[in-house]
């Protein structure tokens, strides 16, 4: 091996490997990757991503589909993440502006509204909405730490049902690609 060889892989060694940005799974997930959520195994059909216009996304939904039974994985995203496994509620509402601030579901249990916002999505694969729409969203929380969510958009409202469930019980496997 020649001198100049030898330099030249000591100055390539002594150069900083470029950096590798670490994933993040709650926010990376794609359609056809695959979760495993309390011991089930669901494939992603479908991922909804919620931002306010010109800001990184808050929000994640995923579409969980077991067989012929579809769910959601909710990720909401503050100081920590949140994640919420949700079953979706079948009823209907005439007009967004009549949303209630208390919910009885069934007579069984009562939610209250927590927040709500109005935000722009994104999707990919089998969703409700419509990409590059805003969705209007709320909140509710209830008794035995259940919560309650509501969405619309441009006259149809998606409603889910569930509770928390702690990220580091979600398990991640990429799809083949």
């Amino acid at each position: 091996m020649s001198i100049w060889k030898r330099v030249g892989s000591i100055i390539k060694s002594n150069n900083p490997e470029p950096e590798v940005k670490p994933s993040n799974p709650l926010e990376e997930t794609m359609v056809g990757d695959i979760l495993n959520v309390d011991l089930e195994e669901y494939v992603v059909s479908g991922k909804a991503v919620y931002f306010d216009r010109g800001f990184a996304p808050h929000r994640f939904a995923y579409y969980l589909q077991n067989g012929k039974h579809i769910s959601c994985l909710l990720v909401e995203k503050g100081r920590t993440y949140e994640c919420f496994l949700c079953e979706f509620v079948e009823g209907s509402l005439d007009d967004p502006n009549d949303v209630p601030s208390v919910l009885d579901v069934g007579g069984e249990v009562t939610y209250h509204m927590e927040h709500n916002r109005t935000d722009t999505v994104r999707v990919e694969g089998n969703t409700d909405f419509r990409a590059g729409d805003e969705v209007m969203f709320w909140r509710y929380f209830g008794s035995e730490n259940r919560y309650f969510f509501l969405q619309w958009q441009d006259g149809k409202y998606v409603a889910m049902e569930g509770s928390p469930t702690p990220a580091g019980q979600i398990k991640f496997m990429k799809g083949s690609r």
